[in-house]
């Protein structure tokens, strides 16, 4: 089976005669655009407003465990920087203007 060769000269020419020919016409490329970002915001709405509504969530089969070790550590390094944080408040910088 044999592909037809794709010309990139003639792409290319397109190309660059593309953005002259939009700003041409531009009252049909507005046109177009609008109607796209319309379509597009269309169809984004009916799935996540729509569809949304329709599905029911997912039930999870494994409850959630409390990992109450790894509370501890993030409670230990919260006091920690609570401790450092007080401690700031007591020391005395010299004054540097006198």
């Amino acid at each position: 089976m044999r592909f037809p060769k794709i010309k990139t000269k003639k792409i290319k020419d397109l190309l660059k005669k593309l953005p002259r020919t939009l700003a041409e016409k531009i009252l049909l490329t507005i046109f177009i655009l609008l109607i796209f970002a319309l379509i597009t915001g269309c169809l984004i709405f009916y799935q996540y407003s729509f569809l949304a509504e329709k599905r029911e969530p997912e039930v999870l089969k494994t409850t959630l465990k409390f990992q109450e070790k790894t509370y501890e550590n993030v409670l230990k390094i919260w006091q920690e920087k609570e401790k450092r944080f007080q401690e700031t408040d007591l020391k005395e910088y010299p004054d540097l203007f006198r």
